[in-house]
């Protein structure tokens, strides 16, 4: 009998404490999302050179408080980084799962990756820089890229199969329009020549048109501006968990 008080008390004494951390990380997570939220800000006005000073001034807090939950600037670049894989993905998986005809769902998936690199140009600068010069750091555009063009690779080559062709073909087709749109997307960021809708629509012609070629070589006829009686869809937060 005394043991089992013993182990009630001891259960009592401890429930407190477990209640206490777990708000203190919840506390810890939320202010740290707010200091991403405000490192946002600050690279839309002061560019990928922004320093810790520069979050802290947009926070309200001082340097010594941010450090409380960032270990350095690396940390928070990379913080950043993860918040712009969530801003991609928020918009790219419905479009690249929409069910529209072809052409469609290939003009509004590159328009969802444009829309994040035009309305965030400095983090994406940031992210592109860090990666070039740590390349044995963590290099979030170069995951979140292998993470797209895998998944990408999986959904060509369901539909390769299901028109009954080689689905080998899947996996280079997938980085070479991955790295197409990556190249083309930084190209335009830096020059603007064009509206984002021109851009996007040049690259439309040009992956629906590779892709009806190949089709029409092997005797398929797929109107592009129809929807498809199946409707493949690819799930990146299962493809970025499998890479896990």
């Amino acid at each position: 009998m005394q043991d089992g008080v013993k182990r009630d008390d001891k259960h009592e004494a401890t429930a407190p404490a477990d209640a206490r951390r777990d708000r203190w990380r919840s506390h810890r997570a939320a202010r740290r999302e707010e200091f991403v939220e405000a490192a946002l800000r600050a690279l839309a006005a002061h560019g990928p050179d922004l320093g810790m000073e520069h979050v802290a001034a947009e926070a309200g807090v001082t340097k010594p408080v941010l450090y409380r939950h960032f270990t350095d600037k690396a940390d928070l670049i990379v913080a950043l980084g993860h918040r712009g894989t969530e801003i991609l993905f928020e918009r790219l998986i419905p479009a690249m799962n929409i069910e529209e005809a072809p052409i469609p769902r290939i003009r509004k998936s590159l328009d969802a990756f444009f829309s994040v690199i035009e309305e965030f140009p400095n983090l994406y600068r940031l992210l592109v820089r860090r990666s070039l010069s740590e390349p044995t750091g963590s290099d979030v555009v170069a995951e979140d890229k292998e993470v797209i063009a895998a998944a990408l690779a999986t959904l060509l080559g369901d539909y390769m199969r299901a028109f009954q062709l080689d689905s080998g073909a899947a996996e280079p087709w997938a980085y070479g329009i991955v790295g197409m749109v990556q190249n083309v997307g930084e190209w335009w960021l830096e020059r603007k020549t064009m509206a984002r809708d021109a851009v996007v629509e040049y690259l439309t012609q040009v992956i629906w048109a590779a892709i009806d070629g190949i089709l029409r070589q092997n005797g398929v006829s797929v109107d592009g501006t129809k929807p498809l009686e199946l409707n493949k869809v690819v799930k990146l937060e299962e493809a970025k968990r499998d890479r896990a």
